[in-house]
């Protein structure tokens, strides 16, 4: 007798990322799917679900599901919550995580969807928002999911496929970053700059980001040039970024400046800047050659004044003895 364990690997294409240009596609053998949003009062051909409401809405809508394969399909429906993975995708929580937000105001109509090959059905959901709802920005999805059993591994695989949907709740919002955890480190000519940018605000937001380092008094300046992008963050998401500064002269002490320039995204798609934020954290660039030579000269210096004065000091006690022997045998003549 075999026991399957639980696996689950993500095929997430779903959260439709590649946008309207195609629906979203799982393939396995002879199992394929596709997911895209229905056509109604929200728009056609959207390349994902996104939604205004204030606490205490609701919004109905539905995701279409294609069966592209020879076979029936049974699929499972439920709802995640978003996150930004360490590779800066958007990801859901798989169904045995607890979600708190879109995941779990979600309902689909119904918990599974069967479909006959050739064909599609229509899922629809209720997106209900609670009336003590935090205003700000969500992140979330709603999955079809197929659960098979691999043989070879003796485990049980997770197909899903969704879309992604993003969620403003009305009321106050509140968009801010901060750079936390500044460092520069120095290695053979190139500064390295680590930091983390903090979404401390409650609205999804992306960056604009500028690095530099300088010697003392803002001397020998040199900036790191154009820095990627940072994915956009949820609210309360970290992202750690490391720079690199070339050609940075040695100038003992090295002060780094990170800037990090917010920017929100409104319903409408456009785009705003936001005031900067930046850090600043110093470290050590000693130029080691120069260092040497000055602490050998700085020796030399000490020492000969050293000799010097000991010379001075023996040549005044010869006087001294000289004068005193002297003295003696003139008091010794007299006497």
């Amino acid at each position: 007798m075999k026991l399957w364990k639980s696996a689950a690997v993500a095929v997430l294409a779903a959260l439709a990322i590649a946008g309207p240009a195609g629906p979203a596609l799982a393939e396995d053998g002879d199992v394929a799917w596709t997911v895209r949003t229905a056509s109604n009062s929200y728009g056609a051909d959207r390349s994902s679900f996104s939604y205004a409401v204030n606490p205490g809405g609701q919004v109905k809508d539905a995701m279409v599901v294609a069966n592209r394969g020879k076979a029936p399909l049974s699929l499972a429906v439920y709802a995640g919550d978003g996150y930004t993975t360490g590779a800066g995708q958007l990801d859901l929580l798989t169904k045995d995580k607890r979600s708190v937000g879109i995941g779990a105001w979600l309902r689909p109509d119904a918990a599974t969807v069967a479909i006959q090959p050739g064909q599609t059905a229509e899922v629809p959901f209720t997106l209900s928002i609670p009336a003590n709802a935090t205003p700000g920005d969500y992140a979330g999805g709603v999955v079809t999911s197929l659960t098979q059993p691999d043989a070879a591994q003796s485990i049980n695989v997770e197909r899903r496929l969704g879309i992604k949907i993003k969620l403003r709740v009305g009321g106050d919002l509140k968009p801010g970053l901060a750079v936390e955890g500044l460092q520069v480190t120095y290695d053979g000519g190139d500064a390295h700059v680590s930091y983390t940018i903090h979404n401390t605000g409650n609205a999804i937001v992306s960056a604009e980001q500028a690095v530099s380092v300088a010697g003392p008094f803002g001397w020998l300046r040199r900036d790191a040039g154009k820095i990627a992008a940072p994915p956009e963050l949820l609210p309360g998401e970290s992202w750690k970024v490391s720079v690199p500064v070339r050609d940075v002269p040695r100038a003992f002490r090295l002060t780094a400046t990170a800037t990090v320039t917010p920017r929100l995204t409104d319903a409408s798609g456009s785009t705003t800047s936001l005031p900067a934020v930046s850090a600043e954290a110093t470290g050590w660039a000693v130029p080691w050659t120069v260092l040497i030579l000055v602490i050998v000269v700085a020796g030399l210096l000490v020492g000969g004044v050293f000799l010097l004065r000991r010379a001075r000091a023996r040549g005044k006690a010869r006087v001294d003895a000289r004068v005193a022997a002297a003295v003696e045998k003139a008091l010794a003549g007299k006497s």
